[in-house]
């Protein structure tokens, strides 16, 4: 780490005012603070609290919280192309191959283009390097499907990153969460492309073994709106031909299972739950107001009954599709979300709520986190607006009693 610092010294008068290369200095101080802690503070009066956390060091958290998702996509990318072949028990390694040969250049093309991006607005604008996207970066990859053509990547971040982000100001200032506005970008712009057999890796010149079908669980659920079939039934049946069983609650909890990169295992989004929630980076009241809205509109449904999808056991809602991942991962964005206390449980539970309706209702858009995520961001603002008006009206009445 010496070697390093004393590089990053050496150079550092290149790219400070009067040096060759000063117009780049914002991209060099973006590397410089990412490796090594700052050595300055805030040049604003006032007082200060001095903090071993900065903004990329939070970033880095949530990146570390999203890794079991990562890793487990790999490996279920692998499985489900072994499977969609007829060869469930193929060898650990090869899965991990097939995982890694799909999933990394996503990864890669995703913060090549991204972070290309904002180093371009950087130096236009002579501005730092905002840290948002270091999360950005990873998030983008784990909501696509493992089959998304690359170029779809590259035009969904470039857009994402500018109307989403530096359209209102960088990081700070979004009002829309900016990986999701990649994903609907995607889902508007190419639906075809997005949904249907994309969600499974088969490969070049492979064909998939007979019977076959890589339908997501959402799918099952916009389907047996229209036959009238038992969801539940028609979920834990599924795959007769060429596995067993694919779609039985545990399946569904532990994420093996056709879908998006990061986004099946609700196991390992409530591993980055605890991550964040324990580091304090992310807000427990969130999540859980969302697995809550999702779970009672559920049940509410069951009650009132109708079609396939609203006879659905509630407990489903919560592992299929994306609720996990969206609640663990999307919903906490400190930009994008609802600050204020009270306002974080409203904000959480109509998403959950929202989630469902859409779910259940309009079958055309079958993962409904997305979509419910994107409109309450719109709404937080307002949420904490009122939430900060009832406070202030509660304390006028007892300050005047």
């Amino acid at each position: 780490m010496k070697f390093l610092r004393d590089t990053l010294d050496k150079v550092k008068p290149n790219f400070e005012k009067g040096g060759k290369w000063e117009k780049f200095y914002y991209i060099y101080e973006a590397h410089e603070t990412l490796l090594f802690a700052p050595n300055h503070t805030t040049k604003s009066k006032g007082v200060q609290i001095r903090d071993a956390v900065d903004m990329k060091r939070m970033m880095m958290t949530v990146i570390i919280a999203m890794v079991p998702c990562l890793l487990f996509g790999i490996w279920n990318v692998g499985h489900q192309h072994f499977l969609a072949l007829g060869t469930p028990d193929a060898a650990l390694l090869d899965k991990l191959w097939i995982g890694i040969s799909q999933v990394i250049p996503i990864v890669a093309i995703s913060y090549m283009t991204g972070l290309g991006v904002e180093f371009t607005f950087a130096t236009i604008r002579r501005h730092p390097i905002n840290e948002g996207f270091l999360v950005t970066g990873m998030l983008i990859p784990l909501v696509m499907p493992p089959d998304i053509p690359l170029w779809q990547v590259v035009l969904a971040t470039i857009f994402a990153v500018i109307i989403a982000k530096e359209a209102f100001g960088g990081t700070g200032m979004n009002v829309l969460n900016v990986a999701l506005t990649a994903r609907a970008f995607l889902y508007f712009a190419y639906p075809s492309q997005i949904s249907g057999e994309v969600w499974t890796y088969i490969g070049d010149g492979a064909q998939a073994v007979a019977g076959y079908s890589g339908a997501t669980p959402l799918a099952l659920g916009a389907q047996a709106i229209e036959s009238g079939a038992n969801l539940e039934a028609t979920m834990a049946g599924f795959g007769a031909g060429w596995s067993e069983n694919i779609y039985t609650f545990s399946n569904l909890f532990f994420g093996i299972m056709p879908g998006c990169i990061g986004e099946t295992s609700t196991l390992m989004c409530l591993i980055g739950a605890v991550i964040l929630v324990m580091t304090g980076v992310g807000s427990w009241k969130i999540i859980l107001s969302v697995f809550l809205g999702a779970f009672g509109m559920g049940f509410l449904l069951n009650l009132i009954g109708g079609n396939a999808f609203m006879l659905l056991p509630a407990q489903y809602h919560l592992v299929i599709g994306g609720l996990a991942f969206g609640a663990v991962f999307m919903a906490t964005d400190p930009v994008s979300a609802a600050q204020t206390e009270t306002g974080k449980w409203i904000y959480g539970i109509l998403i959950g709520v929202l989630t469902v309706i859409i779910r259940v209702f309009n079958p055309a858009y079958p993962e409904g986190i997305m979509l419910a995520i994107l409109f309450m961001n719109v709404f937080a603002p307002l949420i904490d607006y009122y939430v900060v008006q009832a406070n202030k009206k509660r304390r006028l009445q007892r300050a005047t009693v």
